[in-house]
């Protein structure tokens, strides 16, 4: 069976990290990656927004409803191929995040959701945000907080993955960096997903995780009554609170440019 691809654009692979919209099986890591988006779009109103990884572009097109203007900024070339095609509005460029490919204090707010945890210079790629942002200017982040995505191992059990962040190290790399942390706050599931994780035996990512990792790489045959609920999920279904850190299922910060 040939790789999954994303609604509308044959050639985008789903690769198992990458999320998209419109994937019925994928409905609950977009909709938790988009329930950051829509919290922090309203930072991005009437700016120049880069978005440093913007993977399938739906995240950077929402930002686009709030934003001056958005460069949708990836390394992938079928990726930003994809983005130009299914958003048109959007600037895209083909790039590398070692090297931001804009001008000096020409940004007024980087977005970098779930990417960080991608990179193996991490401290490098902030220099470059900090380097492109305008002074006062605006970094966005997101990442799975290591302490509940990988808790019983220093080495993230993501192949994807490079190095996970618990929240106070998340805080003390932004602030290395030159950057003073406005906010630090953390996703939960609200009260509708804290009833499918005890519908679902305790945890309704296990429940998934379970159909994917006991199944040929496209080929996972979902229980009804789990793919009807993942289908179901919104945005609204996750909160974010600036309490109970180490907790959280994903991490966000804002962070300004000193």
């Amino acid at each position: 069976m040939s790789p999954r691809t994303t609604a509308g654009t044959p050639g985008l692979h789903l690769t198992g990290e990458r999320t998209a919209p419109d994937v019925p099986e994928e409905n609950y890591w977009f909709r938790r990656h988009e329930a950051a988006y829509l919290a922090l779009a309203p930072l991005c109103r009437d700016a120049v927004v880069l978005e440093a990884g913007c993977g399938e572009g739906y995240g950077a097109a929402l930002l686009a409803e709030y934003a001056r203007s958005v460069l949708a900024l990836d390394y992938d070339e079928p990726t930003t191929t994809h983005v130009a095609q299914r958003y048109p509005k959007l600037g895209v460029v083909r790039g590398n995040l070692a090297f931001l490919p804009v001008a000096t204090g020409s940004i007024d707010v980087v977005a970098n959701l779930q990417v960080i945890e991608h990179l193996w210079d991490q401290a490098g790629f902030l220099a470059e945000c900090r380097r492109v942002l305008r002074p006062g200017g605006r970094l966005l982040v997101t990442t799975p907080n290591r302490l509940t995505f990988t808790p019983d191992s220093g080495t993230p059990l993501n192949p994807y993955h490079t190095r996970e962040l618990s929240p106070s190290e998340l805080d003390e790399l932004l602030r290395e960096a030159g950057f003073a942390v406005e906010r630090l706050a953390g996703v939960h599931h609200g009260p509708a997903l804290t009833e499918l994780d005890r519908r679902h035996g305790g945890s309704i990512i296990d429940a998934q995780l379970a159909v994917v990792m006991g199944s040929l790489p496209g080929q996972a045959t979902w229980p009804r009554d789990l793919l009807a609920d993942v289908e179901a999920i919104t945005a609204d279904d996750f909160v974010l609170r600036d309490d109970d850190l180490d907790s959280s299922l994903d991490l966000l910060a804002v962070a300004v440019r000193r």
